[in-house]
């Protein structure tokens, strides 16, 4: 690959980043190139910038769009939890690509969180190129969600399922 970043990094740090690549771990990626080159040390955007060339150079995709929900492997997942939770909820998360909705079981004496899903369908800049509904996910969520509920008889809950909250916040450095 021919990016300067790319040609300042060791056989071992390029083998580092690749494995992260592949994993989808963008972050710790970016901190071994920031991190193995210094004088002068790359910036976040520019380290970034020469990510997404690997992940294209690998055949990688950038972000991982995930496959529609299984009912079925859903309802065995919230059946495996050492509790029967109080309810299912939809809830809108974010990250450096965009908006997705994660789908959770919650569980109440003890507390406790269950992770059953994640959906993405694409980066936010679909909201700019994508004349179709720009939060299909939410569409998806609303659909299985309160199916997944009634086969336990439970409460589904998503605040917001028309579009994400407010993207504005504070910006945290690395």
């Amino acid at each position: 690959m021919k990016h300067s970043l790319w040609e300042r990094l060791s056989p071992e740090s390029r083998a580092q980043v690749d494995e992260l690549i592949v994993r989808h771990r963008k972050l710790p990626a970016i901190m071994v190139v920031r991190d193995a080159l210094d004088d002068p040390r790359p910036g976040i955007f520019e380290s970034q910038q020469m990510l997404f060339e690997r992940h294209l150079e690998l055949g990688t995709p950038w972000v991982r769009i995930t496959p529609p929900l299984d009912l079925d492997e859903l309802t065995a997942r919230v059946a495996a939890l050492p509790r029967t939770p109080s309810s299912i909820d939809a809830r809108w998360d974010s990250d450096t690509d965009g908006w997705f909705v994660t789908l959770t079981a919650i569980a109440t004496h003890p507390d406790a969180e269950h992770h059953l899903a994640l959906l993405r369908h694409g980066t936010d800049i679909r909201l700019l190129t994508d004349n179709s509904s720009p939060w299909s996910e939410a569409t998806e969520a609303t659909t299985i969600g309160p199916a997944l509920a009634a086969r336990f008889g439970l409460p589904f809950h998503f605040e917001r399922p028309g579009r994400p909250p407010s993207a504005t916040g504070t910006l945290h450095r690395l």
